[in-house]
């Protein structure tokens, strides 16, 4: 009977020594960053109650949800009338209490209620771990994929969002990726959606005028109108949209248009205060206001942003926002937070295309020693704990083989120097250490082997 080829699911990925390796100079970049500004890490689990994320994204995002299904006899006590029935979301309340993260930040406003006594605010966490979207997968687009997401909860003050953007600066600089970080505010979307007559449909304004970048104009008007967006109302959308000039002029034009909106009015004066913050800070990445900029999901509340590679088409690569009651639906009214989430996987593929991994992260093992023999073998173990000591990465094959097979796998593996010790060597109580790049070979004590290496 053939065996069927192991497969894994589409939308998700396997991953070598190789691409573990970059990955981690990714999370270690970004980690030390969010350090460097006072952030501090906690992990949530991979697993939610259906209930803690059902509602928090709006109805495209719980149609992505991973539902994650009863363990044992899920059926037992379901109704045999629920099963035909088409209300599909009742039986899968009932199916299914749990299901995989699609965020990190819902899990994370679930944290602080549950955990507000053990916490100092305002509280500035980051938090680096997977999460789950049962999306169709495309180019730049997974099933499971990494975040690296900061929060401050606990602080109105708008000076969070100008650090955050700060980060976004300090990070993009130290990856060299050029980047453009785009700026908005729900206030603004809020205030729009009022003086065109449509706050009832400011929902469907907002994820549709989000799709802007991915289907164009034309499309988002017509899906508007689809929506039940009257015409005049998206006439008087389009040239809002499309206001052009500085940042100053912008605001300046859109403090005329939204003048009857004191809800649009605050969005401004919060962007103006955030722009002038950026001045002082001298961000380096270039930065526009953009507002058809709408960050599809419901719980953002002030200003929102999102950045993009400048030379790789693909999608966002960072985004977040404001969200002034998010933990309110967990028991814990009126705690304002702003956050953003790096996405790891898009970040991977942007460093990939633009070949901007360092040479160091394909190296591993410094020094690798030579099998000779057992007694070669009882000469160089105590040596190279030594060499581990003072922190040198060394392996000891672990068979002895011939020569070249030996150094055939220091080749592979591209570890740029191998320790030969033989009989004349133990000897005279010294190491030959081979130069893998050029062949040249040199005799050397272990004191001037770890002077070489470190």
């Amino acid at each position: 009977m053939a065996v069927s080829k192991p497969s894994i699911p589409k939308g998700t990925r396997d991953y070598s020594p190789q691409e573990m390796a970059k990955r981690n100079y990714i999370f270690d970049t970004i980690r030390g960053i969010f350090k460097l500004f006072g952030y501090l890490s906690i992990e949530t689990p991979a697993m939610e109650n259906l209930s803690t994320l059902m509602g928090k994204y709006g109805e495209e995002g719980d149609k992505l949800l991973f539902k994650i299904l009863n363990s044992g006899n899920f059926l037992k006590d379901i109704p045999e009338s629920m099963l035909t029935e088409e209300n599909t979301n009742a039986l899968i309340v009932k199916l299914c209490e749990k299901g995989l993260r699609y965020d990190l930040t819902v899990p994370f406003a679930r944290y602080v209620v549950q955990h507000r006594n053990e916490i100092t605010f305002p509280f500035k966490r980051y938090q680096i771990q997977p999460v789950w979207r049962a999306d169709r997968p495309q180019k730049g687009r997974y099933r499971e994929f990494f975040q690296c997401d900061i929060d401050v909860i606990g602080s109105k003050s708008l000076l969070n969002e100008a650090e955050l953007i700060q980060i976004v600066d300090a990070v993009y600089l130290a990856l060299k990726i050029n980047v453009l970080i785009k700026i908005n505010n729900r206030k603004i979307l809020n205030g729009i959606a009022e003086v065109i007559g449509e706050s009832d449909r400011l929902i469907d304004i907002t994820v549709a005028i989000d799709k802007i970048d991915k289907i164009g104009l034309d499309a988002v008007k017509q899906e508007l109108s689809g929506k039940g967006v009257s015409e005049k109302a998206i006439e008087q959308l389009q040239p809002i949209l499309t206001i052009s000039g500085t940042t100053n002029e912008k605001l300046d034009k859109l403090r005329e248009v939204l003048t009857p909106s004191p809800t649009g009015m605050q969005g401004i004066d919060e962007l103006h205060t955030i722009f002038g913050y950026i001045d002082a800070m001298k961000i380096e990445q270039e930065i526009e206001l953009d507002l058809s900029l709408a960050r599809g999901l419901n719980y953002y509340t002030g200003a929102i942003l999102e950045v993009k590679a400048k030379d790789v088409e693909i999608g966002s690569i960072t985004g977040g926002g404001r969200y002034d009651d998010l933990t309110g639906v967990f028991g814990l009214k009126d705690v304002s937070g702003v956050g953003i989430s790096f996405g790891a996987d898009r970040i991977y593929d942007v460093l990939t295309t633009l070949n901007l991994f360092p040479e160091s992260t394909n190296k591993s093992t410094q020094v690798l020693f030579a099998n000779l023999g057992k007694a070669e073998e009882r000469y160089c173990l105590p040596v190279i704990s030594r060499l581990r000591e003072q922190g040198i990465a060394v392996e000891l094959y672990p068979d002895k083989v011939k020569l070249g097979k030996q150094f055939e796998y220091a080749d592979k593996r591209a570890i740029a120097f191998v320790v030969i010790v033989g009989e004349n060597e133990m000897q005279k109580g010294m190491l030959t250490l081979k130069n893998m790049k050029d062949g040249t070979q040199e005799e050397m004590n272990i004191n001037q082997i770890i002077t070489k290496f470190t």
